[in-house]
């Protein structure tokens, strides 16, 4: 697993302004679809954390784009804030 990761790590480094503007689209678009389940199984209390969690995430990946961060940085806040949509599109359709 971390030879996958340092291949991605070596390639994101080399094309990282390529990548990025691909990683704000993925990101954007599977947090509004984290979102979206989240906000179809109602509006309480643990639908608001969850959606708070995804935003931030996504957020966060995106300020350190535009902030002009490390590459490594970046990659590892993309890698976060698609981990963390998955898990929430996951956990509102089971």
């Amino acid at each position: 697993m971390s030879t996958l990761y340092a291949k991605i790590n070596t390639d994101w480094n080399e094309n990282f302004i390529g990548y990025s503007a691909l990683a704000i689209i993925l990101s954007t678009c599977l947090g509004s679809m984290a979102v979206l389940l989240t906000m179809m199984q109602g509006n309480g209390v643990s639908q608001m954390i969850e959606i708070f969690v995804v935003v931030a995430a996504c957020s966060a990946h995106n300020a350190s784009i535009l902030t002009v961060q490390k590459p490594a940085l970046v990659l590892k806040l993309l890698v976060l804030s698609l981990t963390i949509s998955i898990l929430v599109m996951l956990a509102n359709l089971l």
